[in-house]
């Protein structure tokens, strides 16, 4: 089964953040990171850049309204995640507990990723999304 880890902090931890050695921080993430590709569990593992360069699309109105990020009233927001290919949610939160960037300040949200298999494999749309998958070695 597949999980995501999606990191989050608030503005306390960003903070911490901006004092930490990004060097140090690199080899720290890095060292996590291999423990995870020995282990066999890492699928992919990504950061993201600051939430003020990104954009937010709100579908609230017609035509939606796109406006510079991050969100306004987010006390918390997403940093960057890892998808791992684990046996059980149990086995993700093991991993979660070791993140190397926690503490006050940092939470880190564990949600399972779903399959097209779990979806009616007869609907025209589902089949059409399992043969691009295929097509491009997704499946």
């Amino acid at each position: 089964m597949k999980y995501m880890l999606i990191m989050r902090a608030t503005d306390e931890g960003m903070a911490k953040m901006a004092d930490v050695d990004f060097t140090q921080m690199i080899e720290t993430v890095g060292r996590f990171n291999d423990e995870m590709i020995r282990a066999g569990v890492l699928v992919a593992a990504e950061g993201l850049d600051d939430a003020s360069q990104g954009v937010v699309v709100d579908y609230s109105s017609d035509p939606p309204v796109v406006s510079d990020g991050p969100y306004g009233e987010t006390k918390e927001l997403f940093g960057g995640f890892y998808i791992l290919n684990v046996a059980s949610k149990e086995e993700a939160v093991e991993w979660a507990k070791r993140l190397p960037m926690a503490g006050p300040g940092f939470k880190t949200e564990i949600r399972r990723v779903t399959t097209i298999d779990e979806f009616p494999q007869d609907n025209e749309w589902i089949k059409k999304e399992r043969e691009w998958r295929e097509a491009t070695g997704q499946l």
